[in-house]
């Protein structure tokens, strides 16, 4: 399969810069999996299109301000770090902007020497492995040296960094935020309650390698990242009762589908869990636990596209982005959303 199958025309200026005022003031669009129709909705009127058992699956992991403006403490050279992975409790794995700066046993200073990092190893793909040197609790010092690890196509400034977290998000340790869950206000959660929707949460914390981008030529040859996950026994059961009963499971995001299918056994079963996983869902990918998904529009040739595409189809997706272009959808992390699932007696 060829990634460049994968591929679209996207106008720049319809990739969203600033979020919306209103989080769930969203455009939403519903596509049907089966046949790839499509009609435009209003987020907010996301719980018309749910029923009383349907499971909506969270991912409440919370971005950190993951990077960091230093210098060298030998030649006062500016460096940019972004934390990775948290391998110990004051060693991680970065990316170092520029690389070549950053040999074996560098220090960087950060805000005038609050934080110093010394580059112990250089691994895989040229990241750096770094031991911080503070005094006082790292997580304080993080947020008042970090920023939030914005995507590159992201030109303006977040004026509020909150708007680049979930309303749900709990758990410290993502490099950026699973943004359908940007969508949501306390609000419409509890009107999906009051609707008999049941919520399961799950962790996985989002690292770079979902999107970057894909070199290899065909999509058999493309790797994954190793992300972790964590699934507790009460939102397992909720999801196992809300399949056993006939009802929908739905996730909110790439990240909770690709956690879901990852964690539970050949039969769609989840139990308690926690772990690493690299899984790579493309077509031909047989789903076990999802029945639909919500999810923002992917950037052109991403392994997220792919995933998108293995639940509805290729050719309904790329349809459907197209369509998303001549109506002028907002594009990727603070753009507008997409329901996919089966649209029928829904509409």
């Amino acid at each position: 399969m060829n990634v460049k199958d994968f591929d679209y025309e996207l106008p720049e200026e319809l990739i969203a810069q600033d979020p919306l005022e209103d989080r769930s003031g969203s455009r939403l669009m519903l596509l049907d999996r089966q046949t790839g129709a499509v009609c435009h909705k209003i987020f907010r009127e996301l719980p018309e299109f749910l029923c009383a058992g349907d499971c909506l699956v969270l991912n409440n992991t919370k971005v950190i301000p993951a990077r960091l403006f230093g210098i060298r403490e030998d030649t006062g050279a500016k460096i940019e770090l972004l934390l990775l992975r948290r391998h110990s409790d004051d060693i991680w794995e970065t990316l170092v902007k520029p690389g070549r700066k950053c040999r074996k046993g560098v220090k960087i200073l950060f805000g005038d020497g609050l934080l110093t990092g010394e580059i112990l190893d250089i691994v895989d793909e040229g990241n750096r492995m770094i031991r911080f040197s503070y005094e006082g609790i790292f997580e304080q010092i993080l947020d008042q040296l970090g920023q939030m690890p914005l995507p590159p196509y992201i030109k303006h400034t977040l004026k509020d960094q909150n708007r680049y977290q979930t309303v749900y998000a709990r758990h410290d340790g993502s490099a950026a935020a699973p943004t359908a869950g940007l969508h949501f206000t306390p609000e419409l959660l509890h009107k999906l309650r009051e609707k008999g929707v049941e919520i399961a949460e799950i962790t996985l914390h989002v690292g770079l390698g979902t999107f970057r981008p894909v070199m290899a030529h065909t999509v058999e040859e493309h790797h994954m990242h190793s992300e972790f996950y964590q699934i507790l026994q009460a939102d397992a059961d909720k999801i196992n009762h809300a399949k056993s009963s006939g009802h929908r499971v739905i996730a909110v995001g790439t990240t909770s589908a690709r956690t879901l299918e990852a964690a539970s056994d050949s039969n769609g079963e989840m139990t308690e869990k926690s772990g690493w996983t690299n899984i790579f869902i493309y077509p031909g990918y047989q789903f076990k636990v999802i029945d639909g998904l919500i999810t923002n529009f992917h950037l052109p040739q991403s392994t997220l596209v792919m995933l998108v595409s293995a639940l509805a189809g290729r050719e309904h997706v790329l349809a459907a982005y197209e369509q998303g272009i001549k109506e002028r959808y907002r594009f990727f992390s603070f753009g507008d959303a997409m329901f996919i699932t089966d649209t029928k007696n829904l509409l």
